[in-house]
Parts: C-alpha cells; sequence; structure tokens
C-alpha cells in the first residue's frame, strides 16, 4: 500500500513539474511577443496622429471644406510615406495643443512650433526651420518703428511665441507696456481681418505668416526691426523617445532624397528659412 501511494506521490510531482514548467514557458513566450510588439509598435501599418494648428498658414492648416494642407502636413505626411504608417490629421486650436498632447488625441504638435523658451517642456526633434517675429502693419498707418507702437493696439495670436514674447519681462514686455492695449486672438487670420479693417493697428506675428498675407493683400507690410528670432521643431511628450528618434531619421532621409525642397516649392514663404538641408 505504502509503496503505491509513493508511486502516486512521484507521479503528481512530475506532473506538477511539467505543468509548471510549461508554465514558465509559457510566460516566456509571453514576454517575448510583448518586447516583439514594442519594437514594432512604430512598423507599418501605425496610425500617426499629427497634431496641429488649424489656421496657420503656410504651416498647418483647415479650410472651410475641411480639406487640410500646409509645409508641416506634407511633410508629416511624407514620414508616413516613408515608414508605411497611416496619417490622421488632427487639427485644433493652438490654445489646445498641450491638452490634446497630454490626452493622447495626437503623438506629436508639429505646426511652426516655436522651440525656444520650451525646451524644457518637451521632447524636441532636430530644429527644422528658423522664424523671426515681426510687426505687420497697413502700408499708410504712419507706423515705421517699434517706437511708433506706443498708444496703438496691437494684436497678436493666444498661445504663440510672440505672445509670450510680449508678456516676458526678459523679452518685449517693456515695449508691450507702451501700447494703448495687447488685443488676443485664437487665430491669425481673424487678426489680420481686424488689422484690415482698423479694428487694431498692427500686429506681432511670424514672418512666413506675415508674408503669406501679403502676398495676398499688398495694402500690408511688415516694420524692418524684429521682435526676435526663433527655431522651430515638432514637439513631443517626454517619454516618447522612440517615436521621436524615428521622426529625426525621417527628417534627415527627406532632406536627403530632396523631398523636402520639393515640398517646399509649394511654399516659397518659408524656402528661405529652412534649415533642414541634405548632409
Amino acid at each position: 500500500m505504502k509503496k503505491k501511494l509513493t508511486v502516486l506521490l512521484l507521479a503528481f510531482t512530475m506532473i506538477f513539474t511539467m505543468l509548471a514548467f510549461a508554465a514558465c514557458g509559457g510566460g516566456s513566450d509571453a514576454e517575448e511577443e510583448t518586447a516583439a510588439t514594442e519594437t514594432e509598435q512604430y512598423g507599418e501599418g501605425y496610425v500617426f496622429k499629427h497634431g496641429f494648428d488649424l489656421d496657420y498658414r503656410p504651416y498647418s492648416y483647415r479650410d472651410d471644406s475641411g480639406e487640410i494642407g500646409g509645409f508641416d502636413v506634407e511633410m508629416a505626411q511624407a514620414v508616413c510615406k516613408l515608414y508605411g504608417w497611416e496619417y490622421e490629421a488632427v487639427p485644433f486650436n493652438w490654445d489646445a495643443k498641450d491638452a490634446e498632447l497630454n490626452a493622447g488625441s495626437c503623438d506629436c504638435i508639429w505646426s511652426g512650433f516655436t522651440i525656444n523658451g520650451r525646451e524644457d517642456d518637451y521632447l524636441w526633434s532636430m530644429p527644422y526651420s528658423d522664424n523671426t517675429q515681426k510687426i505687420m502693419v497697413l502700408k499708410d498707418s504712419g507706423i515705421a518703428s517699434l517706437a511708433d507702437l506706443a498708444g496703438k493696439k496691437v494684436g497678436v495670436q493666444t498661445a504663440t511665441s510672440a505672445y509670450d514674447l510680449l508678456n516676458d519681462e526678459e523679452g518685449q514686455k517693456e515695449l508691450a507696456d507702451t501700447f494703448a492695449s495687447l488685443e488676443v486672438y485664437e487665430t491669425y487670420t481673424i487678426a489680420i481681418t481686424d488689422l484690415k479693417a482698423g479694428a487694431v493697428d498692427a500686429l506681432a506675428i511670424d514672418v512666413t505668416r506675415a508674408q503669406e498675407a501679403m502676398a495676398e493683400d499688398d495694402t500690408l507690410v511688415c516694420l524692418e526691426e524684429n521682435l526676435g528670432s526663433e527655431q522651430y521643431g515638432i514637439g513631443f511628450r517626454k517619454d516618447d523617445t522612440e517615436l521621436c528618434d524615428k521622426i529625426n531619421e525621417a527628417l534627415k532621409t527627406l532632406a536627403a532624397d530632396g523631398t523636402v525642397d520639393k515640398i517646399a516649392e509649394n511654399y516659397p514663404e518659408i524656402k528661405d528659412y529652412l534649415t533642414l538641408k541634405a548632409e
């Protein structure tokens, strides 16, 4: 009887060991599968969600018919084509950009986005374009210099680097304090309309956006003096290093094969400011 019990115990022990080994083996497979999934996360078929300002020509926009366009939009689409990703447009009002990024609604903020002053707020791609902050006025306004803005109503788009510059003690706040008022707009399209209508006397604006507006209306001009200068980059969540690295590699490839220059031909306002060149 004891012998039979011993045999049964041995049998149960062997079965238990085999099951435990199988379970361990299954866990190993699961770990390998997870690792493979992580590696392949940004592989072919990945849905790249491009977050951008819905009204920031020539970098990004969505028109009244719902069509999207702009240099940054075409560049993001070119990256997706290069990697075999699906492109998903996520246009938003500019002041909602952080909420959209933090909520995971988009993978990045790629829309003429200024690095300077925000270096620690995001994980940044390589800079791809220079930019200058200008003051745009009507030709017959009588405003010829920054000093002439004293007592004037000046417009600016909310949450932009121009807005930050005019509110920064180390920037141009001293100048802004001479204005009669600083009028804040949701979009530059509305601000430009108000400038032409005389609702504001001047606009603090990025030079590339100003050049597009001046190309459409020759009554608009920019002062020779600059408010400031900066660089544009793509802003990611701080832990998205793998995605940022892939985008940087794609930018280098697209510069080397001529894609960047080809896209820039559609946007002559920015050609002279691009810093993304073939190595």
